[in-house]
């Protein structure tokens, strides 16, 4: 059973002017498709084709960089694009905003540390809002790791990740990724960060 790339659920230009139309289309129609086939063609004839991709990213330690790389890449960006929409709250709300004030003492709290551990990932990687039992964590992994996988520093299940490799920011943003990060607020879709909260 192949991994497929989904269709996303609004248009390229939906979250503009944050995210430009040419960078969500080349970032989902390139990047994301090349990912979805590399991971297909690195578990073909492994074992693990019938697995989920979060079983196989728990145990991504035994598995070839290959499948690291690629699952993790798959994984992550169909999180991205979920955790984006146009025209959302710009605040989260409900159990989810408790859990944030509880975890960090305030929504803006909270922004500074996610903003501080996406501008301080060297290199290629994410930010995440990470789920540990009925708390929250705010995690960065490197390349295309995430907060699932068994070498993780920080364990536990993302519910928000923002994407600072600079294919993400670069042809609207060149190298401000502040401006990138701060933008990215204004299209996080809360709605589904407190659907996978709740999970």
């Amino acid at each position: 059973m192949a991994f497929e790339l989904k269709n996303l659920s609004y248009k390229f230009g939906a979250l503009e002017p944050y995210i430009d139309a040419q960078t969500m289309e080349i970032h989902h129609g390139k990047h994301h498709a090349a990912y979805t086939n590399n991971l297909n063609a690195a578990i073909q004839g492994s074992g693990i084709e019938n697995k989920s991709i979060e079983e196989i990213l728990s145990n991504i330690s035994t598995h070839p960089v290959a499948v690291r790389n690629n699952g993790g890449g798959f994984y992550n960006h169909n999180l991205f694009w979920e955790v984006m929409a146009p025209g959302g709250a710009k605040q989260p709300e409900g159990d989810l905003s408790k859990a944030i004030v509880a975890s960090f003492g305030s929504y803006q709290n909270f922004k500074e540390a996610f903003t501080k551990a996406a501008l301080t990932r060297f290199g290629s990687g994410w930010a995440w809002l990470v789920k540990q039992g009925d708390g929250l964590a705010i995690s960065s992994t490197p390349n295309q790791d995430n907060p699932l996988m068994d070498l993780a520093e920080v364990k536990g299940t993302p519910v928000l990740g923002v994407d600072v490799w600079e294919h993400a920011y670069y042809l609207k943003y060149q190298n401000r990724r502040p401006d990138y990060v701060e933008a990215f607020f204004n299209v996080v879709n809360w709605d589904e960060v407190a659907r996978r909260f709740k999970g």
